[in-house]
């Protein structure tokens, strides 16, 4: 029972998805559930395939994620980056093609924290004159 797992960890704000690649027929399994019922929205499905799609191998692996944490799109993002990931150690040939589209950076944009004396991280109170 030897067969070949690629592992990759994806981050994008506040989720974590873990990716393993299996070969097999191009099946995307997320938390268990297939990619049509965990995303509704048929951008965040065309986010996850981006980097199999670039590299030619969309019906070359299984994809079996474990995500957690932020919102769809977030976790979308997440997906992308450890699928990304995980290609590199089934193939270190798909670098550069991988890292000119961006899908290896990872995306460093976060939630600001909130100040004292503002209502939010940038949102002063109301002000009046009078």
């Amino acid at each position: 029972m030897a067969t070949e797992r690629y592992y990759g960890t994806g981050r994008r704000k506040k989720s974590i998805a873990r990716v393993y690649l299996v070969p097999g027929t191009g099946k995307i399994t997320i938390n268990k559930r297939d990619i049509d019922d965990y995303f509704g929205l048929e951008t965040l499905k065309v986010i996850v395939r981006q980097p199999l799609a670039a590299t030619e191998t969309t019906g070359k692996f299984d994809v079996l994620v474990n995500v957690c944490g932020g919102g769809t799109t977030g976790q979308a993002g997440a997906i992308r980056h450890g699928i990304s990931r995980a290609l590199l150690q089934a193939d270190d040939e798909y670098r550069p093609i991988l890292k000119k589209a961006g899908y290896l950076t990872r995306d460093p944009r976060m939630k600001e924290r909130k100040k004292y004396g503002l209502k939010a991280a940038r949102r002063a109170p109301q002000f009046s004159k009078r």
